[in-house]
């Protein structure tokens, strides 16, 4: 029995190395811009309505933590499908595998917020860069799972965040347009490169 055990232990190993060292194929590139169009929607919305609520920072911060939180839910359910219809067997390790890059620039974000709305709420302004360059560094942490082209969505957030820390300087709350704009381009850039390198590893 101990014999069995270890061989399912050393079968997990090689399936998460295996898992590890292949391309993710699970990302859906449709709800990957369904999430963008969103964020464009969103920030439309909010400017709207930011002359009703006074652009308050806890308002703002409320808004894109729903509309993450909402988006993500149904990337995640599509990406589970997908992973399934490409993984076959492997799919959990290699959803595993694909989240784990993502999850210390999810965790560190969270916290941020939390210690800025707390501590120093006049500097909340900078949250959208922030939140950017956090995950940029989530796709360029992924790359070795993902089609090349990627890379470019990590280099997209990269410049979109430190463009809002540079221009966003003296405004009591961030426009919404600063998590309109990156996000609705950024998520489409990422569907784009999805189905270039879903479609280079096919031909």
């Amino acid at each position: 029995m101990r014999k069995f055990h270890d061989a399912l232990a050393d079968l997990r190993v090689i399936r998460g190395q295996i898992a590890r060292g292949t391309q993710f194929r699970g990302y859906d590139p449709g709800s990957i811009a369904g999430s963008g169009m969103l964020a464009i929607v969103v920030a439309s919305l909010e400017s709207r309505a930011a002359h009703g609520y006074g652009g308050s920072i806890w308002t703002f911060v409320r808004i894109w933590v729903v509309s993450a939180v909402a988006a993500a839910g149904f990337i995640g359910y599509e990406t589970r499908r997908r992973a399934y219809r490409e993984h076959g067997d492997c799919a959990l390790d290699m959803l595993r595998s694909a989240i784990e890059p993502f999850l210390p620039a999810l965790v560190v974000g969270a916290l941020l917020t939390g210690v800025l709305l707390r501590v120093a709420p006049e500097e909340v302004w900078m949250l959208p860069g922030l939140w950017e360059l956090l995950i940029s560094l989530g796709f360029f942490a992924s790359r070795r799972l993902l089609p090349r082209p990627v890379f470019l969505v990590g280099a997209w957030y990269l410049v979109a965040g430190l463009a809002c820390l540079a221009l966003g300087k003296g405004r009591d709350a961030p426009s919404p347009w600063e998590m309109g704009v990156p996000f609705g381009a950024g998520q489409a850039l990422f569907a784009l490169a999805l189905q270039i390198g879903y479609r280079t590893i096919d031909g």
